[in-house]
């Protein structure tokens, strides 16, 4: 049976499957493309293409994409499920923990937050090399960064809309100012039609209204909210989901320690980054008035859900958009946005709330010096840095 096959397969690339989005795309090459020949480079090329076009979580994305085509729109969902289950269960029973306050002062989560405060600047670093490559590009990525910052000061309640009105000027300078490469879609064969990829872009826009709206009854709704926001606005890359997030759960719902000891934990996971969502339904659940499974469980659902639905609604539709020079260069802006976005959490909350003297600034940068001159994976670095604190009683 087909979906059962998609599910197997995924499963063991969910358990497996280190390294953030970039490895896993590598990954399902080497598992679809050459082990399964279930696709031929060209059209995985382009499913690559489409998810990173688009907002949310790019490996997930292209995995819904791979089971949709090998078995349907069930295969889609047993894709989703096997890749994401195992990471998204380890990050809810670690929130559940935090929200017990069993963690409370460990010295462990302060070396999960120094371990995160280095990986954020990886991502950051490498971001910018590969996205910030002129004058215009710079200027869209520091300005970003600038506003960011100082946003919070000007307007207390902008929240996501002050993230979703940066980056819309950046699309916007993007493109009047940017020239982008266009390349020919390959007419990918997909099992949706345009009236089904209508309906389901459609339906991404209405639930965000709904859980928008909703959101002011509290409890699950806002969470709802929070996370799907999120997972609609992601372009760039799982690291830039973390802004996006603290502002919706701290110090509301978490305090800065927890939520970025919870991110450092979930780059040690296998599978999409994006399970930070189930730590932190979790450990934000008492504070919604909800069990940790439920919070767990919206937080899940409410960060894939975006970014499936506008992948499989998109799909018909990508040759037509992905020639349209001006759709390229709106998103080049974009995501030179997205790397000061992510630059100003680099500084509050990860830096903030990591760093309390030099001892903790040596452990952040001897844990850089180990991502990037040693080319050790974050899913070493992180437990290290953990077993440490634990040891040193940071």
């Amino acid at each position: 049976m087909r979906v059962l096959e998609v599910f197997t397969v995924f499963l063991r690339l969910g358990l497996s499957s280190f390294g953030g989005p970039v490895a896993h795309l590598g990954f399902f090459r080497a598992e679809f493309v050459e082990r399964r020949a279930w696709l031929s480079d060209a059209e995985y090329a382009e499913l690559v293409a489409v998810a990173n076009f688009l907002p949310g979580p790019s490996s997930s994305q292209v995995g819904l994409a791979v089971g949709l085509r090998r078995a349907g729109w069930a295969g889609a969902g047993a894709a989703w499920l096997g890749f994401t289950l195992p990471s998204a269960l380890i990050m809810a029973l670690l929130g559940f923990t935090l929200a017990g306050g069993a963690a409370d002062g460990a010295g462990w989560v302060q070396g999960v937050k120094l371990a995160a405060t280095a990986v954020v600047a990886q991502a950051v670093a490498g971001m910018w090399g590969a996205l910030v490559t002129d004058r215009v590009r710079v200027g869209l990525a520091l300005g970003a960064a600038a506003a960011l910052l100082v946003l919070p000061a000007w307007w207390p309640g902008a929240g996501g809309w002050g993230t979703l009105g940066v980056l819309g000027l950046c699309a916007l300078i993007g493109w009047r100012t940017l020239t982008a490469p266009v390349t020919e879609g390959q007419a990918l064969r997909v099992p949706v039609s345009r009236r089904a990829g209508t309906a389901l872009l459609a339906l991404c826009a209405a639930l965000a209204a709904a859980f928008a709206a909703l959101s002011a009854l509290g409890g699950g709704w806002a969470l709802l909210w929070a996370t799907f926001r999120a997972g609609a606005l992601v372009f760039g890359g799982g690291h830039v989901v973390l802004p996006l997030l603290e502002s919706a759960f701290v110090p509301a719902l978490l305090p800065h320690g927890a939520f970025v000891a919870g991110y450092g934990a979930a780059n040690a996971m296998p599978g999409p980054l994006f399970t930070f969502a189930s730590y932190l339904g979790a450990a934000s659940a008492p504070a919604l008035g909800l069990g940790s499974g439920v919070g767990a469980l919206l937080g899940t659902l409410g960060i894939f859900l975006p970014g499936a639905l506008l992948m499989l609604g998109a799909l018909p539709f990508w040759s037509a958009l992905s020639g349209r020079a001006g759709a390229r260069a709106a998103l080049a802006g974009v995501n030179a946005g997205v790397v000061g976005l992510l630059l100003a959490a680099l500084y509050t909350p990860v830096f903030t709330g990591a760093v309390r003297g030099p001892a903790d600034l040596a452990g952040v940068l001897v844990a850089y010096a180990a991502l990037t001159a040693g080319r050790v994976p974050a899913w070493v670095v992180v437990p290290i840095c953990a077993a440490l604190g634990g040891l040193l009683g940071r």
